[in-house]
């Protein structure tokens, strides 16, 4: 039988400046003033349209995290305005994690006071490099030291807890300067780094025209002192490409990894309900392109799927695998309504090849079975 799992809200924002090469999350670069009021109506009717079709009104709100496209290019009062109307439709904490994803060029240090005066407790800081030449080639709009002083910005304008994005394996990148650009991260003190491999995704710019990326064992090198270097600056590894000090793991994201249900409002936001009443697990998706989402004489939803129970197996493991925790069986079970012995024999399997272990209560992911994740996984399609 399923149960309820915590409850997150995922809001998306879909404009930026300019669309980066490398970029395939559904952004659309600004061409004319963004129609925040217009936008923020339609939020809230999304909104209330999932909560009255998955029955949540009494479910309690876990985390928030708006992200986009470039979520600072909305004005701090109108952030406060949404967030104000959300958190008056659930039940919710006072201390509830709420996340903002923010572009080192769209800020200042009003604004970032603003977003925290605001409800926002929680920043994402998207620097991806601070080698000038490389936020170049990756069509970042801000310079090195634009990303330094909204790291400093973030660290001192209230909120409790600050993320930078940080990627490598950048075009013509060599261990040593992949290092630097993290050593470089960790000196400005954020309370956690998602630090991440760049890749090249279809319908992106690169794909079309892909830049020169470091060969593999330059990678491997990158990836495994990398590692280290943030494990003696007291950065835990919790997840693939998270690293946070001690009680600072974005509460949002581990929701998502621990296969909790989300909401997903906004441009082709995606979400994940569990439906008690109907023991159902929902899949959404909404609509793309700011102009479909913004007319009013259709609904937002795009997209319903029920996720079947051939589906479940790799949908939990697909989450709940990229975490370095373990996870007990009776986790699988209540979350997905399935019986342990769906997955127990592939988990045994996997052991066997050295990609799980299992200490007698948990089931975890060995060093080996996160280097070949993806392989991993493909064991339970």
């Amino acid at each position: 039988m399923l149960i309820a799992p915590p409850l997150s809200l995922y809001i998306h924002i879909p404009w930026c400046v300019e669309k980066c090469p490398y970029c395939d999350f559904n952004s659309h670069a600004l061409k004319h003033a963004i129609p925040e009021q217009d936008y923020i109506t339609q939020l809230l009717l999304d909104l209330d349209s999932d909560i009255a079709r998955f029955n949540l009104s009494n479910r309690p709100l876990h985390s928030i995290f708006i992200g986009g496209g470039t979520p600072s290019l909305f004005s701090a009062p109108a952030i406060e305005q949404l967030l104000t109307q959300v958190l008056q439709r659930f039940e919710h904490k006072a201390d509830i994690e709420i996340t903002l994803e923010a572009n080192p060029g769209t800020v200042e240090a009003d604004k970032f006071i603003g977003f925290f005066n605001g409800g926002v407790s929680r920043l994402s800081v998207g620097v991806q490099s601070f080698a000038s030449d490389k936020l170049i080639k990756l069509g970042r709009i801000h310079d090195s030291q634009q990303a330094k002083t909204a790291a400093n910005l973030a660290s001192e304008c209230g909120v409790k807890s600050f993320n930078l994005d940080l990627m490598h394996g950048l075009p013509d990148q060599s261990v040593e300067h992949a290092l630097d650009d993290l050593k470089t991260a960790i000196s400005l003190n954020p309370t956690h780094i998602s630090w991440y491999q760049l890749t090249i995704e279809p319908n992106t710019a690169f794909h079309s025209k892909p830049p020169k990326l470091p060969q593999d064992e330059i990678l491997w090198n990158i990836q495994d002192q990398g590692i280290a270097l943030l494990n003696q600056a007291g950065y835990q590894q919790y997840e693939i490409s998270a690293y946070s000090k001690p009680e600072y793991q974005c509460q949002h994201n581990l929701n998502y990894w621990q296969f909790g249900d989300y909401l997903g409002i906004g441009c082709g936001a995606h979400g994940k309900v569990t439906d008690l009443d109907n023991q159902k697990i929902f899949r959404t998706v909404k609509v793309k392109h700011p102009k479909g989402y913004l007319d009013t004489s259709r609904e937002a939803l795009d997209k319903l799927h029920t996720v079947t129970a051939q589906e479940l197996p790799f949908e939990y493991m697909m989450n709940r695998l990229r975490l370095f925790s373990g996870f007990a069986l009776d986790d699988y079970q209540a979350y997905t309504g399935l019986n342990i012995d769906t997955v127990l024999p592939t988990l045994q399997q996997a052991q066997a090849k050295g990609l799980m272990q299992f200490d007698g209560e948990l089931w975890s992911v060995s060093k080996l079975g996160h280097r070949y994740l993806n392989d991993l996984l493909e064991m339970f399609l």
